[in-house]
């Protein structure tokens, strides 16, 4: 172990041997885990200095040597998700520190709480254990971005934490090619861009909806599409290019146009006039440096189109 780390005596409980060593960071060279996932745990009240409850604003206190580090129980594993063989996914492409699976429509992303499976964070657990820590850590490990539940397609994760800084960055910067298969409701213009600020709101503890808003917290997104194929004025088949990425960003700003995605339940109309089991919205393609995917369009979007073609 090195001398910069402090000694672990407990799983639950270690000593601290370097003076002037910061809080986050000594927790999470013991525990194993990001900067980020540190800081989860101590806005959760999972972390004690000699017995005394430490919160995000101690972050940067310095420990002394000698010092006893502690982490409540349920936290032991910094909230590792579990391995799940069982869960189905694709992998479609992988590289040096990355992999892009196939999303399944109604597969969540991670897990929400501990001991939950079957999401895709469970099942690349099982394939790459490694991924555990890195990036945010605990129950977001290795997530570089998020699909809704109900949204099929390209999901990208990183195994290394080198490959999640790379990869977030890359995203934060807008350097990631994001195409989106969309089926809307009525017949929007053959190709055009849509800019708009977005803002999210908290309606019930079980309800968060993306709305449009030009408060100063609001955030700028942009997407451009082109129309694919039309079913008269009924529908239309879209590809989106995601220039932005926020929370149900396609599904809010095609609503915002007066064609929302079929199937949605949130943005869409009460009464769907075409019956989907879902939201129809797929994530087609993913590009970046050396990623270069695609995935195909699902059976149940697949059977929508048919029925409407027919």
């Amino acid at each position: 172990m090195q001398a910069s780390q402090p000694e672990q005596s407990d799983p639950l409980e270690t000593t601290v041997h370097q003076e002037g060593l910061r809080l986050d960071k000594a927790v999470a060279e013991w525990r194993g885990l990001s900067r980020a996932a540190v800081w989860r745990l101590l806005d959760q009240g999972a972390v004690a200095c000699n017995g005394r409850m430490m919160r995000r604003k101690h972050k940067g206190d310095l420990l002394r040597a000698g010092d006893r580090l502690s982490i409540a129980a349920n936290y032991a594993q910094g909230e590792a998700p579990l391995p799940d063989a069982t869960a189905r996914l694709t992998v479609i492409q992988q590289g040096e520190g990355w992999l892009v699976v196939d999303k399944p429509e109604g597969m969540p992303v991670r897990p929400h709480a501990l001991g939950e499976k079957g999401t895709v964070l469970n099942a690349v657990v099982a394939m790459h254990p490694e991924i555990v820590g890195v990036g945010e850590g605990g129950l977001r490990s290795g997530i570089v971005h998020r699909l809704d539940n109900d949204t099929s397609g390209t999901l990208l994760l990183a195994t290394t934490e080198p490959a999640w800084v790379r990869l977030r960055a890359a995203f934060a910067e807008h350097r990631v090619g994001k195409k989106y298969m969309a089926l809307l409701y009525g017949s929007p213009q053959d190709t055009g861009q849509q800019i708009l600020y977005l803002r999210v709101a908290q309606h019930s503890p079980a309800l968060v909806k993306a709305g449009i808003n030009r408060h100063p917290s609001s955030t700028y997104c942009s997407l451009a599409w082109r129309v694919m194929e039309r079913f008269g004025d009924r529908a239309s088949l879209v590809e989106v290019d995601l220039h932005t990425g926020f929370l149900h960003q396609v599904r809010v700003m095609m609503a915002g146009l007066g064609h929302p995605v079929v199937g949605d339940k949130l943005y869409g109309p009460a009464e769907q006039a075409i019956q989907a089991p879902r939201q129809m919205l797929h994530a087609q393609s993913l590009r970046h440096d050396d990623i270069d995917v695609h995935a195909p369009v699902p059976q149940d979007m697949q059977t929508v189109l048919q029925l409407l073609r027919a």
